[in-house]
């Protein structure tokens, strides 16, 4: 009998609001590109998908469109969505596959079977032949090195660019957990607002996004750095150059972080006394690209009054845990196959021993 389950690639699909990571087994991570598509409204058709498109964000004449088709961790639009899955799952695959892949994909622990729904059928229309659907914070879980089969506590809070995950794992399922529409793009948001009010200066989220990285920062810096940025004046509506503070970006990006802090802060709460014992004892994880904002775990440390540590691929964690667990399932269907395979066959002996008695 031919085996479907040896032939075709084990995908696990991160798929985020700010970038679409993919991992293929034996690979690691093949792509890693913005989750952006700039289309052509009069034909409707494709330009660029990825870096490509990123670089037309801001900067598109009218008939050009650079659209991010996911927001704050759900599809906002599926056509797109669809399309722009095609094209990474094809860029990662080549033309080796004969067989639809199997994919993984993880998905916020808050959205609704609805959107939950929308994320299986975009995936399976872009080229899947299954769809597992896993939640980000276990999917973290895994791609950071926590063992979650233990009856052991572990605290995972992953900061992508739409969603923020919390949540505690022991014995392979989430035991309390949080998912907050603050993340990265809220930061960048935070940054362009403080800006306009501050500054009078207006910046587009490329620039908001590169002061984040740059200067941003959670926890008041011991050695205080700058960065020069251009804007347009909105009182002269000319370009102007200015220089901000890293104090400053605490002072914009304030509100947001203490949102996520006081977030982590009520699953503590929440959390069962012995699991709580065992991550006093073990620390939090943080995973996620919103996790390198500088002083972030500082700031988390400082309201829980236990250790946060930053994964060491924070930006990889959730597509490696999802590539993983995509593994873990294929072998164990394979498992699975393999044992009835071995039932059936002993059962046709023993049919035949009995004839050969008679």
């Amino acid at each position: 009998m031919f085996d479907f389950m040896s032939f075709g690639e084990n995908i696990g699909i991160d798929l985020g609001t700010a970038t679409v990571l993919i991992y293929i087994k034996g690979q690691g991570i093949v792509i890693r590109e913005p989750s952006v598509v700039a289309i052509d409204k009069d034909s409707n058709s494709i330009l660029a998908v990825g870096e490509e498109a990123r670089r037309m964000l801001g900067r598109t004449p009218g008939n050009i469109a650079a659209i991010r088709p996911l927001r704050e961790g759900v599809i906002s639009n599926y056509d797109i969505t669809e399309r722009m899955l095609q094209y990474f799952i094809e860029k990662a695959l080549g033309k080796r596959s004969f067989v639809k892949p199997t994919i993984a994909v993880c998905v916020p622990s808050s959205v609704t079977e609805v959107e939950k729904r929308a994320v299986e059928d975009a995936t399976r229309q872009a080229g899947a032949r299954r769809v597992h659907i896993i939640e980000e914070p276990i999917a973290a879980a895994i791609g950071s090195g926590i063992d979650i089969s233990r009856a052991c506590g572990s605290m995972v809070v992953d900061i992508g660019g739409g969603t923020t995950d919390i949540a505690v794992i022991s014995l392979g399922g989430t035991v309390v957990s949080n998912s907050l529409k603050i993340a990265g793009d809220n930061f960048d948001d935070a940054i362009i607002r403080y800006m306009r009010k501050k500054h009078n200066v207006l910046i587009g989220e490329r620039t908001a996004e590169e002061l984040k990285i740059k200067i941003g920062t959670a926890f008041e810096r011991t050695i205080p750095v700058t960065q020069d940025v251009r804007g347009r004046n909105l009182i002269t509506g000319l370009p102007k150059n200015i220089t901000v503070t890293s104090d400053e970006m605490l002072e914009a990006l304030q509100e947001s972080v203490e949102a996520i802090a006081e977030a982590v802060h009520a699953v503590l709460e929440k959390t069962p006394p012995e699991l709580a014992a065992d991550i006093y004892e073990r620390g939090i994880v943080m995973t996620g690209g919103g996790s390198l904002l500088y002083g972030l775990d500082k700031l988390i440390e400082s309201k829980t009054g236990i250790h946060a540590i930053v994964a060491e691929d924070a930006v990889s964690c959730v597509a490696i845990g999802t590539g993983r667990y995509i593994e873990f399932m294929s072998e164990g269907e394979k498992d699975s196959i393999k044992e009835k395979k071995q039932k059936k066959e002993k059962i046709q002996k023993n049919v035949q021993t009995d004839e050969e008695e008679k």
